[in-house]
Order: structure tokens, then sequence, then C-alpha cells
């Protein structure tokens, strides 16, 4: 701590509070004595003790971290802890004026994407083709019922709330269209392809019986057809049965494939931001970031040049 006894007397009161008040636990504690230790450091180099530093100190900090090399996300978190000690100082009446007031964090980078590739993509559909082979009953049922939105999954990128609550409806019109309402109650069309359709055919040969249910994938849950998390998991099963790990596998997941390879293969931004139903082109804008990665990865992997260190 700094040499001050004011000052440590005050860093002790604000992590009592910590405990006290907010019930913050001792790691939170230690995260909080030593990001308030080094701003203390820089503040005694500096000759600017705590309840005397204004905004252009705090500012500098900030910047030494950065030329630092720390990471955004550390260096929010340290004016975070360095925010709320001087927001206490002010509300126990030990200073007059927030010094922090007005200062912003450096915004965190959004974190790009998982993205399968198409060779693993289509590992998990060959596998959830494969595992309705030899089945019957209830189990082909379910078997094929899976592949069905597997397949509708990876055509549409929708949502899996949207894909599992499709309403029987849907198939009143043209069955190489579906008509969904996605956020907001907004409405868009997504086009199925041939092995989606192919897919669909299938399952409905089976589900005929089933023309009562107002869902498109019946099953005996409380909803009344299949739920996000029983496809989740279902899905996780094929991922490892395909040699790809679990965690790697989600519907949204899948999603992100199905919005990455469109764009990989020179779709137009635009068409995916109404097939995906992003009411924001910048949320789309994401993808291109992945895109971008991925030719960094192959640049530096394979390019000759990218192996030659500089001597």
């Amino acid at each position: 701590m700094a040499p001050v006894a004011t000052t440590e007397s005050h860093v002790t009161d604000f992590l009592n509070m910590l405990t006290s008040e907010r019930g913050a636990s001792q790691n939170t504690i230690d995260a909080y004595t030593s990001d308030l230790e080094g701003y203390f450091g820089f503040l005694s180099e500096r000759t600017v003790e705590a309840l005397d530093a204004g905004a252009k100190d705090i500012q500098a900090y900030l910047a030494m971290l950065t030329n630092a090399g720390q990471a955004p996300a550390s260096r929010s978190r340290r004016l975070s802890a360095v925010k709320q000690y001087y927001r206490f100082l002010l509300a126990e009446g030990f200073i007059e004026a927030d010094p922090t007031s007005g200062l912003q964090g450096p915004k965190k980078q959004r974190a790009l994407p998982k993205v399968l590739s198409i060779a693993e993509v289509d590992r998990l559909l060959q596998t959830s083709e494969q595992r309705c082979e030899g089945l019957e009953g209830r189990a082909y049922f379910r078997a094929l019922r899976f592949h069905c939105l597997l397949e509708i999954l990876y055509a549409t990128g929708m949502r899996v709330s949207e894909l599992v609550g499709l309403p029987r409806a849907v198939l009143r019109g043209d069955k190489r269209l579906f008509s969904i309402k996605g956020k907001g109650g907004r409405e868009r069309l997504v086009p199925l392809n041939a092995t989606a359709r192919a897919a669909l055919e299938r399952f409905l040969e089976v589900s005929g019986r089933l023309d009562n249910s107002p869902w498109l994938f019946p099953a005996r849950t409380a909803l009344g057809h299949v739920t996000r998390q029983g496809f989740a998991q279902d899905l996780k099963a094929i991922a490892t049965d395909s040699g790809i790990h679990a965690t790697r596998v989600s519907p949204h997941v899948l999603r992100h494939a199905f919005a990455s390879h469109l764009l990989d293969r020179g779709a137009d931004l635009r068409a995916v931001q109404q097939l995906l139903g992003h009411a924001d082109i910048s949320t789309t804008e994401i993808y291109t970031h992945v895109l971008q990665e991925r030719l960094k990865t192959l640049v530096n992997a394979h390019h000759p040049l990218a192996k030659i260190k500089p001597g």
C-alpha cells in the first residue's frame, strides 16, 4: 500500500465495506487490493497522494497500463477498482469530487464466434443420418426428427428457439421457404436447400400420424415440441460420435457456421443479415472478422515468407 497512513485507513474501510455491505468474496477483496496497490504505486512515483489525484493522473495511469501491454479486460478491471474506491471516498466525505467521473474504460473486443469447418459440419450431418439406420419405432422417429432439425438448422441459420418451435402451419405455403417469426416479432423468409427439403419430406412421412399436433417437431415435453435443451444435448452426442469435441458444438455454433460459410462462398453481407434476422448489420459484421482471422491463419501457416524469421 501507499506509505500514507490516511490512504491505508481509507482502503481498509473501503475493503471492509465491500465485505460487509456487498458480500464480496476473499478472492474479490484480494483482486481489489492488488489493483489498488498498483494504482497507488503509480501515484507514488508521480509524488501524488491518492486524495489529491485528478482525472489527468488517472488517465496517465491508464496510458501506462496500455503501454505496458495490459489487455483491455485487465485495464477495464483496474479502472473499475479505482472508480469504486473514489466513489466510496466521495460518499464518505473524504473528497469533494470524484476524479474518475466521466472516465471510460477501454472497449472490450467482441469475442469472435466459434465456427466449425464445412468438413466438420458434413461429418455431423453424415453421423446423424447414419444413426437412423437399423432403428425402428420410437427410436427411429427420434433419430429422424433430430436429423431433420440438424439439416434445417444448417440450411437456414435459424435460432434454435425459432427452429424447435416451428408451427406445423409453416408447411401450408411453399415448402422451399419457411416464413418464421423471430426476435421482436419480426417475420422473415428463410429458404430450404434440396438436402433439407429431402430430410423434411422423409420426416413428414413418419410423422404423418401426428397431424393433430400444432408443432412441426412434436415431442413428449411440457411444451409439446422438442426443447432447446434436448436438441442441444443430442447435438453434443452426435458431435462426440463424429470425433468433434462436444464443447465446440452447440446449436448457436451451427448458426455461426451457416453465416460464415455463406460469406466465405461470396454471399452478400446484407443478404446474410436478412437470413439471420439481425436488426442491425453491425451484428452480422462479426462474421467478416471471422473470415479475416481465418485468412491470417492460413497465410501464417502456409505462406513461405511467413516462416522466415528476421535476422
